[in-house]
């Protein structure tokens, strides 16, 4: 004769919020890292899927060299400080360097202004420049246009998806 039968219910799933100019490393198994708005910022997500650790970056500016006080207030402000910090938290937290999944997302030029500056392409180039010069491979892009982005990473899986403004959603 069996006993009775056992369930399980799963632990809810629980957002944690990657705001503009921020970054965060989780190993929450129920936690998926996600970020909103992504137009000419640019969103860059890192995993580990042997530990099952990873992060997400939201930077909105290629080079800090623009303002360097605020990039030693806030190095997720821009790409080439935000990176790195990226890279060290998910290091903190046993991710190993050759393992890495990163994916990266954003970069629009939402704006007709925005062509004069750039910004979008800027930020683009800056991540893959710095990601080249490190001996990381990016696996999966979605990148430019002109289309808002929000970017999802599911903890447990390091599956990354974004919705995009008019076009749907899409696993990246």
């Amino acid at each position: 004769m069996m006993g009775p039968k056992k369930w399980t219910i799963p632990a809810p799933k629980v957002s944690l919020v990657v705001k503009m100019a921020d970054m965060l490393a989780s190993n929450e198994q129920n936690a998926q890292l996600v970020t909103y708005s992504l137009g000419s910022c640019v969103g860059i997500s890192v995993y580990d899927p042997v530990v099952k650790v990873g992060g997400l970056l939201h930077a909105l500016l290629p080079d800090s060299s623009i303002n360097l006080e605020r990039a030693r207030g806030n190095p997720f402000t821009f790409v080439d400080t935000g990176l790195p910090a990226l890279f060290h938290a998910v290091y903190a937290l046993g991710g190993v360097k050759w393992r890495l999944i990163v994916k990266l997302a954003g970069g629009a030029e939402v704006f007709e202004g925005n062509k004069l500056f750039g910004i979008g392409r800027r930020n683009i180039e800056a991540a893959e420049s710095i990601l080249c010069r490190n001996g990381v491979v990016v696996q999966g892009r979605d990148v430019g246009g002109k289309e808002i982005r929000t970017f999802r990473m599911e903890m447990a899986s390091g599956n990354v998806t974004l919705d995009i403004s008019g076009k749907g959603t899409r696993v990246l």
